[in-house]
């Protein structure tokens, strides 16, 4: 194994396991470090002790180039592996609905508050075995994310079209994770918007609003054209700041995402899984179309997927019912006309 590919394997492994951002960016920066020599130049600082001195390595990222220059399997990324390499859930809960996804419809780049470069999150994606995928940085109010301005969002959108150029025929697709303002509004111009190719909306502040209003706000979102996914539904976080399930008309809700064609996401990051598992049966019943998502926010977290297989499995979601079964082309029809394959 060659260096940059240890030092990227362990990085991903530790993004996988939930690590916090300071192991991770360790080992990612050792990597882009090391990728600018040639494996000749990075033998030669091995052999004369200087690896240590190459700015963007640390004790143990030197000793895991050592250890791939010298032809052995790290220690570092071996016991990782131990650890984090193995399968996700049990048995081969989810096994059969991931093979069936073409797509990821969430994620986060180092736009907003990702921790890696577009072209990287996009790249992981493809290794992963995806087809396509979408960029939801997130809209400019949610200021601690760094949020996307009109202006930046442009801009985004022209590296976009770059990194298709280079990793095709894997797709790119443009889009964002916008709020949801207090009156079901969206923080966004709608004629940019309406230039994505996929719009997922999600609440991220007064998540304690009274049921009624909350109701409405969401209703007022789903409902609107430019819209194609609901984000995390109930805002919950099951671990670290916990927070309670905001408070809404379920019932409500998940009938206008049906008769409006908006996919209710299932939030496959593990301190989220949103919605729990009584909404998504009753969203299932309610005849909803859904988004199996990881709301990546580094390259590890994109294999999150299987969380939301799983939970779809138990939950009884049809596959032909997951716009991650749709291809580039049926997914941006699906969000330009509402038209579903077959349908």
């Amino acid at each position: 194994m060659e260096p940059v590919e240890a030092l990227e394997r362990i990085a991903f492994l530790l993004e996988r396991q939930g690590a916090v951002t300071y192991r991770v960016q360790a080992f990612r920066t050792a990597a882009a470090a090391a990728g600018e020599l040639s494996a000749d130049a990075l033998r030669r600082r091995a052999e004369n002790g200087s690896l240590a001195r190459l700015k963007g390595l640390g004790p143990k990222t030197t000793r895991v180039v050592e250890e791939a220059l010298a032809g052995v399997r790290p220690v570092y990324l071996a016991r990782l592996e131990d650890e984090a390499g193995g399968p996700l859930v049990e048995g081969e809960r989810g096994a059969r609905l991931r093979q069936a996804l073409r797509g990821d419809c969430h994620l986060h780049s180092d736009w907003s508050d990702g921790g890696s470069p577009v072209e990287t999150m996009a790249a992981t994606a493809r290794d992963l075995g995806h087809s396509w995928c979408v960029l939801t940085d997130h809209s400019p109010r949610l200021t601690v994310a760094r949020g996307l301005s009109a202006e930046r969002l442009r801009q985004q959108l022209a590296l976009v079209a770059e990194v298709n150029e280079t990793l095709a025929p894997f797709r790119l697709l443009t889009g964002i994770e916008c709020d949801i303002l207090d009156d079901g509004g969206l923080d966004q111009e709608p004629e940019l918007l309406d230039q994505l190719d996929v719009v997922v909306a999600s609440v991220h502040s007064k998540l304690r609003m009274d049921r009624a209003p909350m109701t409405r706000r969401m209703l007022a979102a789903v409902g609107n054209p430019l819209v194609d996914v609901l984000g995390h539904c109930t805002g919950r976080l099951l671990s670290g700041r916990q927070r309670p399930e905001s408070s809404f008309d379920a019932g409500e809700v998940f009938a206008a995402c049906a008769e409006h064609r908006t996919a209710v996401e299932i939030n496959c990051r593990p301190e989220r899984l949103d919605p729990p598992r009584r909404l998504l049966r009753e969203a299932v019943d309610a005849g909803c179309l859904f988004a199996i998502d990881t709301d990546a926010h580094a390259p590890g977290q994109l294999d999150w997927q299987i969380y939301g297989c799983a939970r779809a499995e138990e939950c009884g979601v049809p596959a032909d019912r997951i716009i991650n079964t749709f291809t580039e082309r049926q997914l941006t029809t699906w969000t330009t006309t509402g038209r579903t394959p077959g349908r």
